[in-house]
């Protein structure tokens, strides 16, 4: 099983909010946005701050794949 955080960056897209921006809302650092961005693995507080920032859930932003 694989972390895929494809609606997270849908999100940014729809509300034109580019990753920095997420990074600023958020709090967190690029390089955890770029772990992200090839489905590495994040702390669940990142995932709360995203979140929190983000008005969302975590099934907004992230889903469980197959592979």
């Amino acid at each position: 099983m694989a972390v895929s955080y494809k609606k997270l960056w849908k999100l940014p897209i729809d509300r034109d909010l580019i990753k920095k921006e997420l990074c600023r809302l958020s709090t967190i650092s690029t390089v955890t946005v770029t772990k992200m961005d090839k489905g590495g693995y994040v702390s669940t507080e990142v995932l709360k701050k995203i979140c929190k920032a983000r008005n969302s859930k975590v099934e907004d932003i992230m889903e469980i794949t197959e592979g």
